[in-house]
């Protein structure tokens, strides 16, 4: 069940806010806890029992650490955690990887190949892995006492706005507001919490489906048939369609988050705006940044490191697991391996060049290369990102035997690279930055509810007489 299908618009939430707002504060925490096992079950009810059983498993373990006294002690209950909930995240999504491996291995050695089962993926495993991850670090770094409750617990893991897609939202930050949220259920936040959905609706269904639908025509064509200006046409939609597909949901994540009282962290800050890879990773999935350097990056030592050698094999180890995070394909190694070689080459000679040519160049020398990056980040296979990467660079301007594109595809197009680049002006910026962080006064209610009903016609329309409706972050 994802945020922009009919089942949930039409059901799910409606029913969820009717009945949250209905209840005593006592019982809400409950409500929503058993909202999110059924909206986890419904993705994956056979999983759902794994999900709890760690879950349950996890909060004693994260007790024993708090309670206990010796040193040694803590770190192996932590090392005992961590192994769990890596465990399960390396069998769930890495078998498959695994085992294909080998057996290709075996086969180019001439011997009979392993019989196996293939591993089905639970959804939303990589961002309630990094959770788990998170509350027992922190709970031993002293940052934060863990939970009395255990429900509190699983309400912290499983929270159905930030289950599947984050923005990951780390122990730390949410804590307290699991306890008491009194503060922040106040009716400015709930309208424009829903304005935020609204609008993160609206950048899913209304652009990023637009754009993916004429994608996939594209290259669902023999790329050996298609021309050079073609291909980077299908490469620069996709490149707007991911970003409004997940900065889309985070909007709606971070919207239904504060229409019940939470207040998630941003995930994104105009991307495609940045002067440097060093600088897009400040503005793309900013939870994910975040996390792995204050829970990876910085354990390896960080920039405090004696020698730039080792600074660089950080990097690198940081953003190899990075693509491996994003999934367990050949394809995603080499796309984190890319961005680690630009943040590297960022240190060494890159970030004085940029500065040397200027902004508007350096934005456009980083936005080709994020779109180079996205070559290996959707194809499934190494030669055929190959020959992608190999059109694009052939300067093949022939005739292409391609699937007619429509018109308003060209108009969302155009409109995505107005949204995506008009941060490179500040008045845009600020006006992103204020628009919902408002006091909203009588007048701006009417506005914001009017612009709200219309965008929300507009989608539900979209979606019930339109079956193409994917979801890019769903499978991670």
């Amino acid at each position: 069940m994802v945020f922009s299908s009919s089942l949930f618009l039409f059901y799910f939430f409606p029913a969820f806010l009717v009945i949250y707002y209905s209840l005593p504060k006592a019982f809400k925490n409950y409500f929503i806890l058993l909202s999110s096992i059924l909206f986890f079950y419904w993705g994956a009810p056979v999983f759902i029992f794994v999900v709890l059983g760690s879950i349950i498993l996890d909060f004693f373990i994260v007790k024993k650490i708090y309670q206990a006294t010796s040193e040694k002690r803590r770190k192996q209950l932590l090392s005992l955690s961590v192994l769990l909930n890596l465990g399960l995240l390396s069998y769930f999504k890495y078998f498959n990887f695994f085992v294909e491996n080998v057996n290709s291995f075996f086969a180019s050695v001439h011997i009979h190949p392993l019989n196996f089962a293939e591993v089905a993926l639970p959804i939303g495993i990589s961002f309630f892995t990094f959770k788990k991850l998170s509350y027992c670090i922190d709970v031993y770094r002293n940052e934060h006492a863990p939970f009395i409750k255990i429900t509190d617990y699983g309400l912290f893991i499983l929270l159905f706005p930030e289950l599947i897609a984050g923005p990951i939202v780390r122990f730390n930050e949410i804590a307290d507001q699991i306890i008491d949220r009194k503060n922040h259920e106040t009716i400015n936040n709930k309208l424009l919490g829903l304005f935020r959905f609204v609008i993160g609706l609206s950048k899913k269904v209304l652009i990023a489906n637009v754009l993916g639908a004429e994608v996939d025509k594209i290259f669902s064509n023999d790329i050996s048939t298609l021309n050079t200006p073609l291909v980077w046409l299908g490469m620069i939609a996709y490149s707007f369609q991911i970003y409004f597909d997940f900065s889309g949901y985070s909007d709606m994540a971070i919207g239904i988050a504060r229409m019940i009282g939470f207040k998630f962290p941003e995930n994104f800050n105009n991307p495609y705006i940045a002067e440097s890879i060093t600088d897009f990773w400040r503005r793309w999935h900013i939870t994910l940044g975040r996390w792995m350097r204050d829970y990876l990056y910085i354990p390896l030592g960080g920039n405090k490191v004696k020698s730039k050698s080792r600074l660089n094999l950080n990097l690198w180890i940081v953003f190899l697991l990075s693509g491996l995070w994003h999934g367990a394909s050949l394809n995603f190694i080499i796309w984190g391996a890319f961005h680690g070689f630009f943040l590297i080459a960022d240190r060494i000679f890159l970030l004085n060049f940029y500065k040397s040519v200027g902004r508007i160049p350096s934005i456009v020398i980083t936005y080709i290369i994020v779109v180079i990056g996205w070559v290996y980040f959707r194809t499934a296979d190494l030669p055929t990102a190959n020959a992608i990467i190999q059109k694009m660079f052939s300067f093949n301007f022939s005739n292409s035997q391609s699937p007619y594109i429509l018109n308003d595809f060209y108009v969302i197009l155009g409109i995505a690279i107005l949204l995506s680049f008009g941060g490179i002006l500040k008045r845009f910026t600020l006006f992103q930055e204020n628009l919902f962080n408002l006091s909203l006064t009588n007048r701006k209610t009417i506005v914001f509810g009017i612009c709200c009903y219309a965008l929300m016609v507009i989608c539900a329309s979209s979606i019930v007489s339109n079956d193409f409706n994917p979801f890019i972050y769903y499978k991670f």
